[in-house]
């Protein structure tokens, strides 16, 4: 699969710059390679403790929440707040999603808003960028990651440098337990969408994957160097702990795994995590 880099900011020519104090958020549509438009916010780090600093001496955090998530949804922003103590943080509605464009294609095409959403991070002055994903968003940041490598001219702007990826799925049509199975009815039945557009804001593409995209699984192997952590829970209701151990050993030793005493993606993700995983992708990043 070839993917040429992000495409432009619409709307906003807006750049951060460093305080002693929080400034207010930038929002603004995002325009993907392929046309559609993305609801982004850009949130400051929380403290910035040299006045003088630029944005490239600042991590920055990408965010891509789960399936039927937006931008607004508190779960999404708690962990937005979460890691603008750690760097700034832009977080992002995928396609189909609260005011974003387009339909939802559940993992596939969203390889390019996340890509656009780091290519803004760049266009901000930020060089050291971490994305961070959960469960739909945790396989997108792998597939991204595989697809959006570091050019030797560095000229590639959407790649990360670090990647974070919470609760994803190893494998592609999981349907092993009730929540999945509820998931693919959701998708593939016209009643299901009906559902997820009038009760939680997802407009999801009526056709099949074609091709069907890479695997998370297949993706892993193509993301070193650039570092990995897998993170999972042991009460995971969605996908079993088979689908973190299937990334791990198909990373190798490149990856970090932590199997975490929780349930599944960010509403499990408690504050200390967040914690561990701003501290682990700082230093990861560079």
């Amino acid at each position: 699969m070839s993917i040429d880099p992000a495409g432009r900011v619409v709307g906003s020519t807006a750049r951060p710059h460093s305080e002693t104090r929080r400034t207010a958020p930038m929002r603004t549509f995002l325009r993907t390679v392929d046309g559609v438009t993305i609801d982004s916010v850009y949130d400051p780090p929380a403290v910035v403790y040299d006045a003088s600093a630029s944005p490239s001496r600042t991590p920055v955090f990408v965010i891509a929440h789960g399936f039927t998530g937006d931008v607004d949804r508190p779960h999404v922003r708690r962990v937005a707040e979460a890691f603008t103590r750690y760097g700034a943080v832009v977080t992002f509605s995928f396609r189909g999603h609260g005011a974003s464009g387009g339909r939802s294609t559940v993992g596939d095409r969203e390889v390019l808003d996340l890509a656009a959403a780091v290519a803004w991070a760049r266009e901000l002055g930020h060089t050291r960028v971490a994305t961070v994903g959960f469960s739909m968003g945790g396989s997108v940041v792998l597939r991204h990651a595989a697809l959006y490598r570091r050019a030797r001219d560095g000229r590639e702007e959407a790649h990360p440098d670090a990647v974070v990826s919470v609760s994803a799925p190893a494998r592609w049509y999981y349907r092993g337990t009730a929540p999945m199975r509820r998931l693919h009815w959701l998708v593939t039945r016209p009643e299901g969408r009906l559902v997820g557009r009038y009760g939680f804001r997802t407009r999801i593409h009526h056709r099949d994957w074609d091709p069907v995209p890479l695997s998370p699984v297949e993706a892993v192997p193509r993301i070193a160097p650039t570092p990995l952590l897998i993170v999972h829970g042991d009460r995971d209701g969605y996908f079993p702990l088979d689908h973190p151990r299937m990334l791990a050993a198909a990373a190798g030793d490149h990856a970090d795994l932590w199997i975490e005493p929780m349930g599944h993606a960010e509403h499990a993700a408690g504050d200390e995590l967040l914690g561990r995983i701003g501290d682990w992708a700082v230093g990861a990043a560079g």
